[in-house]
């Protein structure tokens, strides 16, 4: 019998797929707004030979140690989170990599994040109601689960329960930043975000760059200890990751990338759509703090 483990083991290894040395920087589970829990993004990154996959919840870091023991030695992932940020008046996504889960300060202003979160859905829910909308709200805290809520957890539930066709629907109709029911978030500015990943030992990067992402910009935001751009991301046109590498080499910040999925209803953000390659990994790691 001992004779047979040789080959079994090759057999084993034959059935996995080949890693490719890339890395998924931006995935979202159900701790936060994704439909896949931490268990199917681990399977999928595998399927998909990723060797290192990011957890980047908003505004939570409760998913990376569940993904963590479920992965095992197989596919590496990376603590992360994204948190809502506020950059001259504007919305700003900040990824934290690389953080110590254990922070105190990051993991008191995250929860404080997360509180405002929760009651923004529940009124948001209200408006719902006021728009001749309602939803069931006996076992809504049961579908919607314990994670960290926000817009598409709403959209998910609308499609669900038959008031929209779709959940891009429901974002057109309602829940579009200039939607219907749409609320204001609690942000923290970006520079105070920037310094509570630099402590927790981490790299701050900048979520999808919008097209005001130029020189100006980036010298006070590095300025502030920013680190990293995300240069790889779904939604970009044929040229802008070029654009952002280009920017980032001129301020020797790394480059991130990542499919930013959120659950199989958007296959271009498949997870492994878009990522680093193991070169570039290592540049980021090179930059954490801790």
């Amino acid at each position: 019998m001992p004779a047979r483990q040789p080959f079994t083991a090759l057999c084993q290894a034959a059935a996995r797929p080949v890693t490719t040395g890339r890395a998924d920087l931006h995935v979202h589970t159900t701790h936060s707004d994704g439909a896949y829990t931490p268990a199917q993004v681990v399977e999928l990154a595998r399927r998909n030979g990723l060797a290192a996959v990011a957890i980047t919840d908003h505004d939570t870091l409760a998913g990376v140690s569940e993904s963590r023991a479920l992965a095992g030695s197989h596919i590496e992932v990376i603590s992360g989170v994204e948190i809502t940020a506020e950059y001259q008046a504007r919305e700003l996504h900040l990824l934290g990599y690389f953080v110590r889960l254990d922070d105190e300060p990051l993991n008191a202003a995250l929860a404080r994040l997360r509180v405002h979160r929760d009651k923004r859905f529940w009124d948001m829910v209200e408006r719902l109601r006021e728009q001749g909308v309602p939803l069931n709200t006996d076992n809504l805290r049961q579908q919607v689960g314990t994670g960290v809520l926000g817009r598409r957890n709403l959209a998910v539930l609308l499609a669900g329960a038959g008031r929209v066709g779709s959940v891009r629907e429901a974002f057109l109709r309602y829940l579009g930043d200039d939607g219907q029911v749409t609320l204001p978030k609690v942000r923290i500015p970006v520079e105070e975000a920037i310094a509570l990943v630099r402590g927790a030992g981490g790299v701050a990067a900048w979520a999808h760059p919008s097209y005001d992402c130029n020189r100006d910009t980036l010298a006070e935001l590095s300025s502030w200890g920013l680190a990293a751009i995300e240069a790889d991301y779904p939604a970009y046109r044929p040229g802008r990751g070029r654009e952002l590498r280009a920017l980032a080499a001129a301020f020797g910040l790394a480059v991130t990338g990542g499919s930013d999925c959120h659950g199989p209803d958007q296959p271009r953000r498949a997870i492994g759509a878009c990522g680093v390659s193991a070169a570039e990994l290592a540049v980021l790691r090179g930059k954490a703090t801790g």
